[in-house]
């Protein structure tokens, strides 16, 4: 197979971007395609990220590309991308172009998948509005800034309990709100309640707020419970679909099976960052996740074989 690009990664958020970086770094032909449409968009504020803790994940993208570019043999381009298919001894990458950039359609001997995820919130009609500002999804990258707030947790899966435990360690205030929904056990609620956490198993209405600042939950029967921020528990799906034709092993919440270096079941496609069981983590671990794939990848492009003989 002759084709201009080495490695196509699929994806720019962090674990995307440090992949490439990684490897442009090693003087491989890369290319990344990003549809645009970051899931921490209303994020303002990223924490965790050594040397970054605080930046607006836009900004670390925006770096990040920027980083990519500045090595001869890395591109990146805004790109939906709707097929990966196998063609030749590689893969062939179609999408439809966006911010202004044109369409894809490239061959690669290897590709990267990090299209991350696609997150389903609760049906809470005003919930979107206090995203990113008063309430957040990720408890280890936010629950700081919330310490000894009077906090919500609002969700509506089987690890709702768990979660709470995990907010103990910054309110002693909590409320979990299952929105009639949620399976929190009888003995989940009493372990909850020995540690000061009601759970409020009542529908909600919707959140409720004055001048874009989140005042509490309104529950379907008119009661207010006042709460200053929290968290919500989206449902998160893999963003995949465009490599059905690949074939890909999954699990059974369709996350990406790889080896411990981000093999996939097809020799040549690697995956990086949430695309790969287990899922949503925060974007430093994302990272590395990538740093780990690029090396994988540079490795098996010059023939070292997984246990470190030389394919000659």
């Amino acid at each position: 197979m002759t084709a201009e690009t080495e490695v196509i990664v699929v994806g720019g958020g962090p674990a995307g971007l440090t992949a490439a970086l990684n490897l442009a770094r090693a003087r491989r032909r890369v290319l990344v395609v990003d549809g645009n449409r970051p899931r921490h968009a209303a994020t303002l504020k990223a924490h965790g990220f050594l040397t970054r803790d605080g930046v607006p994940p836009s900004e670390l993208r925006r770096l990040g590309r920027e980083e990519v570019e500045g090595y001869e043999s890395g591109r990146v381009t805004f790109a939906q991308v709707d097929a990966i298919g196998v063609e030749g001894d590689g893969f062939r990458v179609r999408g439809r172009g966006v911010r202004g950039a044109p369409d894809v359609d490239e061959l690669a001997q290897t590709v990267v998948l990090a299209t991350g995820v696609t997150e389903a919130m609760p049906a809470i009609p005003s919930l979107r509005a206090y995203y990113g500002t008063q309430l957040h999804s990720c408890v280890e990258c936010d629950g700081n800034e919330k310490a000894g707030e009077p906090l919500a947790l609002i969700g509506e899966t089987a690890d709702l309990a768990e979660r709470a435990l995990l907010l103990t360690q910054w309110t002693d205030d909590l409320i979990v709100f299952t929105n009639g929904v949620a399976p929190v056990s009888d003995d989940e609620e009493r372990a909850l309640a020995r540690l000061g956490v009601r759970v409020e198993r009542r529908p909600i209405d919707d959140v409720v707020g004055e001048r874009g600042v989140m005042t509490g939950v309104r529950l379907a029967d008119g009661t207010v419970v006042p709460r200053a921020g929290g968290f919500v528990r989206p449902v998160w799906s893999p963003a995949l679909g465009f490599a059905d034709a690949l074939d890909l092993d999954r699990d059974s919440d369709g996350y990406l099976l790889t080896d411990a270096q981000g093999r996939t079941s097809t020799p040549g496609v690697y995956a990086a960052g949430e695309t790969r069981a287990p899922g949503p983590q925060q974007l430093v671990v994302a990272a590395g996740s990538g740093a780990v794939v690029a090396a994988a990848v540079n490795r098996d492009l010059i023939g070292i074989a997984v246990d470190g003989v030389a394919v000659l």
